[in-house]
């Protein structure tokens, strides 16, 4: 192949594949926009909406798009990107369970923000985290799917302060915490992916570049929430 067709070649290419993407990005803030769309009456309340999906209800990797509410109509925030969710995908609410490996399906509201950064640029309520800082996951105690901050009789736990990036930012999802039932799902949280293409054991992890982004755009004042969840079960209105 000589240099000009080797040139056309890999411009075509190129072509191919960026058009490809925006094909892509297209159709994920379409299906993105309807969730939405169909679930409105659960998302009055909400000006600032962050939808996670997959196709394939058993798949880790998700599609995340952000939305604000202008006028009364969602628009996108942040372009679409790709997302790390339960290494089983996701479990809808009744069949959740505590250690499935998947993340619950639902509308949530978006928790503070536990951080390592001492100081950050964000209208979350936040706090940085120590070595002292925990998230019982043990379905037996009295503090099952809540903060410690020292000493506890529970068994297990989650560490909010690691070795790893993974919770440099980690905002509380709300699941099961009003009421919190015992056995149903603990410690889901909105954080980093460490590595690329991973999962998670029921959370779901952002790249930080993205998270930094969401970090300093979400606001208490208008109702930040993550819609979750496989794209057919969400499309049907939850």
């Amino acid at each position: 192949m000589n240099f000009l067709n080797r040139f056309l070649f890999l411009a075509s290419t190129l072509f191919f594949c960026v058009n490809l993407q925006a094909q892509t990005n297209t159709t994920t803030i379409k299906d993105a926009l309807l969730i939405a769309a169909h679930n409105k009456s659960k998302l009055e309340n909400s000006e600032q909406l962050l939808v996670v999906y997959n196709y394939q209800p058993e798949s880790y990797s998700a599609f995340f798009v952000a939305l604000e509410k202008k006028d009364n109509r969602w628009i996108v925030k942040q372009e679409p990107v790709q997302v790390c969710i339960g290494k089983n995908g996701f479990a809808t609410q009744l069949n959740k369970r505590e250690g499935d490996g998947k993340s619950p399906t639902g509308i949530f509201r978006l928790g503070k923000l536990y951080t390592y950064e001492k100081q950050l640029n964000t209208l979350l309520e936040n706090q940085q985290t120590t070595a002292e800082d925990k998230w019982i996951d043990d379905s037996n105690s009295e503090d099952y799917n809540r903060f410690v901050k020292g000493a506890t009789n529970a068994k297990s736990y989650e560490n909010l302060l690691l070795k790893t990036d993974a919770y440099k930012y980690c905002m509380v999802i709300e699941y099961n915490t009003n009421p919190i039932i015992k056995g149903k799902g603990s410690a889901i949280f909105f954080h980093l992916a460490v590595k690329k293409s991973s999962f998670t054991a029921g959370c779901v992890a952002i790249d930080e570049e993205n998270m930094k982004l969401m970090v300093s755009w979400l606001d208490p004042k208008r109702n930040p929430t993550i819609i979750m969840g496989n794209f057919n079960v969400l499309k049907s209105g939850l």
